[in-house]
């Protein structure tokens, strides 16, 4: 049995982190989730990403933090704002959001060294029918993977349980990118994958903070990365969805580090 002390690297290279740190990790999330709320107004037609970007990087300086995207790996925006077929990490600019868009805006704040990693959808105007099915479906889609997270299940348990429920309602996982760990650092051991097979992959223990953001498609799963290098597209041209939240497994289930604070978490609800 692994006998790892808390805030010590287990065996399968994941950070077991203290119950103290739980509450820097409640700090950072929270604001990004602020944030998220905040901007919920601004999404309408009309306005750019490019002014949304600069609204949320105002809204970082403003609490005093410090934003995880900007300078990371030269990139240059303070979030990722992906519209449509754009799957993950749309660049910010002068394109401006036209009525019946739907998008993911994705903000990660640094708060006191911990970071604060969460995204969710919204809507431009007037919602599509099939656009709100595949919004609710990602939705429930993160929740069940959400419900799988406590200690002695494995990180296989998360991934089948959103593949199963996505493939359910006939639409398809991302594979090409998936959820990980952090904490004081961005990026960490584990990779949360979104499919998968029950019963698989590192056991779950207490201490283990992670994000879970399914990317869920109406067609096909498969996506190519544009020649920005950043922006991830679905090949089919297919609308595609992401929400995300950052966990820590507790000594019986989970905490959400990133919880709306005013319930805006879902667009339409």
């Amino acid at each position: 049995m692994d006998k790892t002390p808390k805030g010590n690297v287990n065996r399968d290279g994941i950070r077991l982190y203290t119950p103290e740190d739980y509450s820097g990790m409640h700090s950072a999330g929270a604001l990004a989730a602020e944030i998220l709320d905040r901007i919920a107004p601004l999404v309408v037609p009309g306005v750019s990403t490019g002014e949304l970007d600069a609204a949320i990087e105002g809204m970082v300086e403003e609490a005093g933090a410090t934003s995880a995207t900007i300078g990371y790996k030269g990139y240059q925006h303070a979030s990722c704002i992906s519209i449509n077929h754009v799957v993950c990490h749309g660049i910010p600019g002068v394109k401006r959001l036209k009525d019946g868009d739907i998008l993911n805006i994705d903000v990660t704040v640094i708060v006191d060294g911990w970071f604060g990693d969460t995204s969710r959808m919204y809507v431009a105007g007037t919602l599509s029918r099939k656009a709100e099915r595949l919004i609710q479906v990602t939705h429930d889609a993160l929740f069940k993977g959400i419900e799988a997270v406590k200690p002695g299940n494995t990180f296989g348990d998360i991934g089948h349980a959103i593949q199963t429920y996505v493939e359910a309602n006939r639409m398809s996982v991302v594979r090409d990118f998936c959820g990980h760990g952090l904490g004081r650092v961005f990026h960490a051991p584990p990779n949360v994958l979104h499919y998968g097979r029950a019963g698989t992959g590192p056991r779950l223990e207490e201490g283990m903070f992670f994000t879970i953001e399914p990317m869920v498609n109406l067609g096909r799963p498969e996506t190519k990365v544009l020649a920005d290098d950043w922006t991830a597209v679905t090949r089919d041209k297919s609308l595609s969805a992401q929400f995300e939240h950052s966990v820590g497994v507790t000594a019986d289930g989970v905490e959400i580090f990133t919880l709306s604070p005013t319930d805006k978490f879902h667009p339409t609800y």
